[in-house]
């Protein structure tokens, strides 16, 4: 039922963005932004001319949001977010798998098992895609707090959340600039690779390159780590050339300062496009008064995520290195 649904929820989707596009000429992602906003608000722009205000009524006439669950409103979703990636030239236009994501819920669920409250933040929001997965594996109370600076996303992010019935609080701005955000008690983030163009904001951090522009992920991690309480953790997803590129001594050396490595999990060369595109799970928790280093750190290499008993076993061990070695 639940792929039936989301294949109807998806072409519903599809169907009116590509309507709302053809009618705005604008791109699709943006499109599929006011068609989530159509869908949520239930109602049509006032702007919009009598046809295509007609159109857009009869569309909302063919669909109960209530009918469909959370997790099938955001595959459904995810669906459309991707159909319009595929056209986009943007780089940062990019998603979190929904399979990794999930792994990065079932982390926080562990990590933030003992907690009646919880602060989670994302300080690269993206589609809001990771967070909204992550929310749904936390049981506990959680304030969710978001940053992207590209309007289309954050719009799509908004939307999204809004659709999931998930309280985010978004910020639309750079995230290496300060936030007016008190430090909380869990990162997750899928960090954007790349340099970072400002260098005279870049010069503000200790892992600011020696030469030429920084790397937007080191710093990503330093702004991370900066709002995130003592003994606090963070879930990062890395690219596999993290800790071998030209700056990563600098980056070994701020770590091991700030932070206990907690465990890696690397992904399947499956889940990615291509093995130059394969990424890790970077798990760390900020240096506390009474935090220590773990003795056994968790070091796993996931298999295919098609092989559902090789990561039925996987998950099984990690819920037993959880139970013997994660006390916090």
């Amino acid at each position: 039922m639940e792929k039936v649904n989301v294949e109807k929820l998806f072409s519903w989707l599809d169907q009116t963005a590509l309507t709302i596009q053809q009618y705005l000429n604008e791109p699709y992602l943006d499109s599929l932004a006011d068609t989530m906003d159509l869908l949520f608000y239930q109602e049509v722009h006032e702007d919009m001319d009598q046809h295509i205000t007609k159109t857009l009524q009869n569309a909302l006439n063919d669909i109960d949001l209530s009918t469909f669950s959370t997790i099938e409103i955001r595959k459904a979703v995810q669906l459309a977010i991707l159909k319009g990636m595929k056209d986009s030239t943007q780089q940062q236009h990019l998603i979190t798998p929904e399979t990794v994501s999930m792994i990065v819920g079932y982390l926080a669920d562990k990590l933030m098992e003992k907690k009646e409250h919880i602060r989670l933040f994302d300080p690269a929001g993206g589609t809001a895609n990771l967070l909204t997965t992550v929310l749904e594996h936390l049981k506990q109370q959680v304030d969710a707090y978001a940053s992207e600076v590209d309007p289309t996303l954050i719009h799509l992010a908004v939307s999204n959340a809004n659709l999931q019935k998930k309280q985010i609080e978004f910020f639309q701005q750079d995230s290496l600039r300060p936030f007016l955000l008190d430090p909380v008690d869990l990162v997750v983030s899928d960090l954007p690779v790349g340099y970072y163009p400002d260098d005279i904001q870049a010069s503000k951090y200790e892992l600011e390159a020696d030469n030429g522009h920084s790397y937007a992920h080191h710093l990503f991690i330093e702004q991370s780590i900066m709002y995130t309480k003592e003994a606090g953790y963070l879930i990062f997803i890395i690219p596999e050339f993290l800790f071998d590129s030209d700056q990563s001594d600098k980056l070994n050396q701020y770590l091991h300062k700030h932070t206990h490595i907690i465990g890696v999990i690397r992904l399947p060369e499956t889940a990615f496009k291509s093995k130059n595109n394969t990424k890790s799970i970077l798990i760390l928790q900020k240096k506390g008064s009474h935090t220590k280093e773990v003795k056994q750190p968790l070091l796993v290499q996931l298999p295919s995520f098609k092989n559902a008993n090789a990561m039925a076993d996987i998950l099984g061990q990690m819920n037993v290195w959880f139970k013997k070695y994660h006390t916090k």
